[in-house]
């Protein structure tokens, strides 16, 4: 099993990547994604108060993070930060659909190949 991927912390690296990146919107979340000229792969996770209380952004998170571990960690695109962002159907959509929307943004933003 593939281990956790480097992540973003601080809230001007998701503040930058919201403002320079691309962004894509899938039915159970949005990517925003900024290629860094040097750097691996990092991700950052975030889900509004609008979605639900602590219980359902929690589940959202972990089901993004998981998503996402599944689907870059076994060959990381270098040189991205990524912003996961849930929506409201993220913790109930099918964990298939939820899988094949991540990579349908992916691939929108141009960070996995066609």
């Amino acid at each position: 099993m593939p281990g956790q991927l480097p992540r973003l912390t601080k809230r001007r690296e998701f503040l930058r990547v919201a403002g320079r990146g691309r962004k894509s919107a899938r039915p159970s979340l949005v990517l925003q994604a900024l290629p860094q000229p040097e750097g691996s792969l990092r991700l950052g996770f975030t889900a509004t108060k609008k979605i639900g209380n602590a219980v359902i952004r929690n589940r959202a998170k972990r089901r993004l993070r998981e998503a996402a571990r599944l689907t870059l960690a076994e060959a990381p695109p270098a040189g991205w930060d990524l912003v996961l962002i849930a929506r409201d159907g993220t913790g109930t959509r099918a964990w298939s659909k939820l899988l094949s929307d991540l990579r349908g943004a992916l691939r929108q933003a141009g960070v996995l190949a066609e």
